[in-house]
């Protein structure tokens, strides 16, 4: 960091202060003014973790939202996005998490609009809590199957917007490659990027 900004420990501090207050999730939910809700698209993306982003305290892996693999941590980031690919919300899991582990609570203020997935998020209970909440499902069917749920192929071809979406944000160095120990401060540099697209 150039030194006109002063010493990076205190800038991290304030940062890091920042956002156990809040303050850049605020500045999401400030920015994202009237969203097109007529569709929400929802997925996730495994954002590789550099080693010194581990070790915040014993055993915190599952907390800090870090996964182990072969290939190393890793971490997942479960998006919404409005019918025109900008943020709503976000969530971080361990990377190896499955995606329709927080479809419910991605989608949880989702009512009377159309919501497009891939087929990960085919399951039967997430599929009845839309139905409940009058939306208009567009995800399609696995394979095993027994009984293939028709959806609508041109409406879902709209999915391209939330892996746009990925690719804006994976431009950001913070965001392509974690190198934060707690998930709250990576979480903030998300909420500060998804303020900036909502911005830009």
């Amino acid at each position: 960091m150039p030194k006109i900004y002063g010493n990076y420990r205190s800038i991290h501090k304030r940062f890091k202060r920042w956002c156990e207050r809040g303050i850049w999730k605020n500045l999401l939910e400030y920015t994202k003014q009237e969203p097109d809700l007529e569709a929400v698209i929802i997925d996730g993306t495994i954002i590789r973790a550099h080693p010194c982003s581990a070790g915040y305290t014993k055993d915190s892996k599952d907390q800090e939202a870090l996964g182990r693999s072969k290939g190393g941590f890793t971490t997942k980031i479960h998006a919404l996005v409005d019918a025109l690919g900008n943020p709503l919300k976000f969530i971080l899991t361990p990377g190896q998490r499955n995606e329709i582990t927080q479809a419910e609570v991605l989608t949880k203020n989702v009512y009377n609009s159309i919501v497009v997935a891939d087929k990960g998020y085919d399951s039967n209970a997430f599929v009845v809590s839309l139905e409940n909440r009058k939306c208009e499902i567009v995800i399609p069917s696995k394979r095993n199957r027994k009984v293939q749920r028709y959806y609508d192929e041109h409406i879902y071809k709209e999915r391209h917007l939330i892996e746009c979406f990925f690719g804006k944000i994976k431009n950001f160095r913070r965001i392509f490659s974690r190198f934060d120990k707690t998930a709250e401060v990576y979480m903030g540099f998300l909420n500060f990027v998804g303020a900036l697209i909502w911005l830009l």
